[in-house]
């Protein structure tokens, strides 16, 4: 039989021409295909923490970040809205509105503020510093450090559309929240490739949340009853039964987190306690802002040493402010204030917390008073590392 010897120049000439429809179908054909593999421009924190922990200081160490735009609470708005249910109830409205300000889409607040608006109708607008300066507000630069006074007089009046359009103009988007109680819930959010979400948890004692909550007890009275799911009937919490819950949020979170978590939470999840914050403030937050990718200025330096070395301990008018304070003092003042009787109860309640975060129970008045015993336990005993972690067991 005869053979037909094709030239070798050929064969090659068909090859390369086979390859090139090849990869042009295989390029066209990609053109098609959902991008769902590529992280988002924008960095999403959450905060997360419960009232009276110094979330709301923590929250200024990044609101003042000329790099971030900053929202403190904005779930406040479902709560006072629809304050008849509970707060596990809640969770999915509070998540979706998260949800939206992070990927900056504002009209999520059209459900909960229908008339027209103004950057002022936004609760706690005036500590974000992002709206109080440029495009939201004309009377701050983006370096500066604004006061929550100066704002409130001079940008109150700007139209609410300014909030969703200087979302837009930032690298980060930072949300302080304290009506989150599960870590699980948040799971949609940490798996939805449109966010680039990593959770700052920020813990402190119960006893000194205590002392703190105590100066705040009518402020605080309807977010405590959504939290015991009262029907809307406001509660002062005199036996800690808020505390109880808030102290169970906690070990949940913190569990869930660091006892074989989900291969997803793998370095988006950072425990923080408030007191190794004001003990040693540059180190703990430089490492906060490792983790949300971000590093501090030397404005942002001096601003920090100066909020955390004021003369007095805080007044109560202070409650709800952000103003120059001897920090640690702060975060010990429950050791002189609360009664041993108020700290047994509150032991009582809140042991697991106590024990999981690091903190030392005291068993007498005299170890209560004594400060010179420290009950912060090294943070090395109780810190989680990802590299002990395997996602096989």
């Amino acid at each position: 039989m005869a053979r037909i010897r094709i030239p070798s120049t050929i064969v090659i000439l068909f090859v390369t021409i086979q390859t090139g429809f090849l990869l042009f179908m295989y390029a066209r054909y990609s053109s098609f295909m959902p991008q769902s593999e590529e992280k988002p421009s924008q960095v999403h924190i959450l905060i997360l923490s419960s009232w009276r922990s110094g979330s709301s200081f923590v929250g200024q160490l990044f609101s003042q970040h000329p790099s971030v735009f900053y929202l403190m609470e904005p779930a406040w708005h479902v709560w006072v809205t629809m304050y008849q249910n509970s707060a596990k109830v809640l969770h999915m409205a509070v998540r979706d509105l998260v949800r939206s300000v992070f990927l900056c889409d504002m009209s999520v607040f059209d459900a909960y503020m229908p008339w027209k608006r103004n950057l002022s109708d936004l609760f706690q607008w005036a500590v974000s510093r992002a709206l109080c300066s440029a495009p939201a507000c004309d009377s701050f630069q983006r370096t500066d450090i604004t006061s929550e006074m100066a704002c409130k007089t001079l940008c109150g009046r700007y139209p609410f559309s300014k909030v969703e359009e200087a979302c837009k103009t930032y690298s980060h988007v930072v949300i302080k929240e304290v009506r989150f109680f599960d870590l699980k819930v948040l799971y949609p959010l940490l798996t939805d490739p449109s966010l680039n979400l990593k959770i700052i948890h920020l813990v402190r004692d119960p006893r000194a949340v205590v002392k703190s909550r105590e100066q705040s007890v009518k402020a605080l009275a309807r977010d405590n009853g959504i939290v015991l799911s009262t029907n809307g009937t406001k509660v002062e919490d005199s036996k800690y039964k808020v505390m109880q819950e808030i102290c169970r949020s906690h070990v949940q979170i913190y569990e869930t987190a660091t006892l074989k978590p989900p291969n997803f939470l793998k370095d988006r999840y950072l425990m923080i306690r408030f007191e190794d914050l004001v003990r040693d403030p540059l180190s703990e937050i430089s490492e906060m802002y490792k983790f949300a990718d971000l590093s501090l200025t030397p404005t942002l330096k001096s601003w920090i040493y100066n909020i955390t070395h004021g003369q007095g301990p805080g007044k109560k008018k202070e409650a709800f402010k952000i103003t120059s304070r001897d920090a640690v003092s702060v975060s010990q003042a429950w050791r002189n204030v609360l009664s041993f009787q108020k700290i047994k109860k509150i032991q009582e309640v809140c042991k697991g917390a106590i024990n999981m975060l690091g903190y030392q129970l005291v068993d007498s008045e005299k170890e209560q008073r004594d400060l010179s015993l420290d009950l912060v336990l090294p943070r090395r005993q109780n810190q989680f590392s990802w590299l002990s972690f395997n996602p096989k067991h």
